[in-house]
């Protein structure tokens, strides 16, 4: 892969296993591809869009995500907390974010569209006016998390402590509220 690659498609290209180096993506669109136990360290992936790719084991250390959109894409277990925090910003719609790590991040005003995130981890994270249309939640750790005017309205299966997280004008449905509750171990009906 050369070192600068700019408005390039990519189609059903197997990385698995790659190895990338130092490479920047600008503006590429990969559809159908898989990079499943690639290592991604240190590549820039700018203005790029991912529909229907793989991430399985992927390597993101050091990665720079910026302006990135996922869509129906496969991203279990990965470390964003690992990639370059200078300008982190991604879209999330229709993906399998399930026991990925946010850990710390700031992700301000960041969307999360309609994603499976069982037990992802939220913990000490920045997600001011986060948006999680949709999103199945079970188990995911939200602790010392900032969520303040987060959109919850159609998530499901969360359980947020408002003692140990910001929530203030943060938005539940009605029954969403219950999710909130948790921790006293109460019957509501």
């Amino acid at each position: 892969m050369n070192p600068l690659n700019i408005d390039t498609k990519f189609e059903q290209e197997d990385f698995s296993g790659t190895s990338f180096g130092k490479v920047e993506m600008d503006n590429c669109r990969f559809e159908s591809c898989n990079f499943s136990n690639s290592d991604l360290t240190q590549v820039e992936f700018n203005e790029c869009e991912f529909i229907n790719c793989n991430f399985s084991m992927a390597e993101i250390r050091d990665t720079a995500f910026r302006n990135v959109h996922f869509k129906h894409c496969k991203l279990i277990g990965l470390r964003f907390d690992l990639c370059k925090p200078f300008l982190l910003s991604f879209h999330f719609q229709s993906c399998q974010l399930s026991y990925s790590s946010f850990f710390k991040l700031k992700m301000k005003e960041m969307a999360f569209i309609k994603c499976s995130m069982v037990e992802a981890d939220f913990t000490d994270a920045n997600l001011i006016k986060a948006n999680f249309e949709g999103c199945d939640l079970s188990r995911a750790t939200f602790s010392n998390t900032n969520l303040q005017g987060a959109d919850f309205r159609t998530a499901i299966n969360y359980s947020i402590d408002p003692e140990t997280n910001k929530i203030s004008k943060a938005k539940f449905s009605i029954d969403g509220v219950l999710g909130l509750l948790d921790k006293y171990d109460i019957k509501v009906s």
